[in-house]
């Protein structure tokens, strides 16, 4: 009897290390979903825009849209979700250009026309920034504006982090990735984790002011997570909930625009 136990064990603890080791090595398709988009894909907007080409350390092409506002005050650098292309994230500019700011999306590498694919964490910090350098050849720091929506709120913290944009803007951010494990999967361990995405670490480093929105009714990010992150810098961030919202549509939400056309003087 006591073999029989023993060899139960062991199948389960064989199991849940091949999970795990399964678990490391497939995150990127369950923390990324591209949307690729064929080279020649026109875009189509209703509006002015204009597609730009940045080159990575690694040589490979990341495409980004800027959209052109009549009268611009400075410019909103977006940092979408894990999921589409341009093709869709384009559809929220005029929002935001009628607002008197142009808007700048990124592409992630293997994201629509973006070449290349995810690897690590670091690799993505450091196309964001190359980017970020060269917007700055044409904007000044002092009008730009970081925004992240979803698991953009990482990368947008990250950023805002190395840098000194005007302001910092959260779309339903999470506390950090291994919390979000934490929540939802807590028989893994969070050191196989490759995408830590720490936004409570990367908000320490940060001066400028910081905006959070977030919906109580947020069933991908729970709402907590932005509790937390106000609980740790309660100074320097102020959190917007947005009463009955979801995760998804948060740039259509009537109580997000009103508040966004305060924040941005208008």
């Amino acid at each position: 009897m006591r073999t029989k136990i023993l060899t139960i064990l062991k199948v389960i603890v064989g199991l849940y290390i091949i999970l795990c080791g399964l678990l490391y090595f497939i995150q990127e398709t369950l923390l990324f979903f591209p949307q690729k988009l064929d080279q020649n894909y026109q875009f189509n907007f209703s509006q002015n825009f204009e597609e730009l080409y940045f080159k990575t350390i690694d040589g490979k092409l990341l495409n980004g849209l800027l959209f052109k506002a009549v009268n611009t005050k400075g410019l909103i650098f977006y940092l979408h979700g894990n999921g589409g292309s341009l093709a869709s994230w384009g559809n929220i500019s005029k929002f935001y250009t009628d607002l008197g700011y142009d808007l700048f999306i990124l592409d992630y590498r293997s994201y629509g026309k973006s070449e290349g694919t995810i690897n690590c964490q670091e690799q993505l910090f450091d196309d964001n920034q190359i980017v970020y350098n060269e917007l700055k050849k044409t904007y000044k720091e002092k009008d730009i504006i970081i925004l992240g929506y979803s698991i953009g709120t990482g990368l947008a913290s990250k950023l805002a982090s190395d840098n000194m944009p005007k302001h910092l803007i959260l779309q339903a951010p999470y506390y950090s990735l291994t919390d979000m494990m934490r929540r939802r999967f807590s028989f893994v361990p969070t050191s196989i984790l490759k995408y830590k995405f720490e936004t409570n670490v990367y908000l320490k480093s940060c001066e400028m002011p910081i905006t959070i929105f977030h919906g109580n009714k947020d069933g991908v990010i729970p709402y907590e997570s932005s509790s937390k992150l106000k609980d740790d810098f309660e100074k320097q961030i102020h959190l917007i909930t947005l009463n009955g919202q979801g995760h998804n549509g948060m740039s259509d939400n009537e109580d997000y625009r009103r508040e966004l056309k305060v924040l941005l003087g208008r």
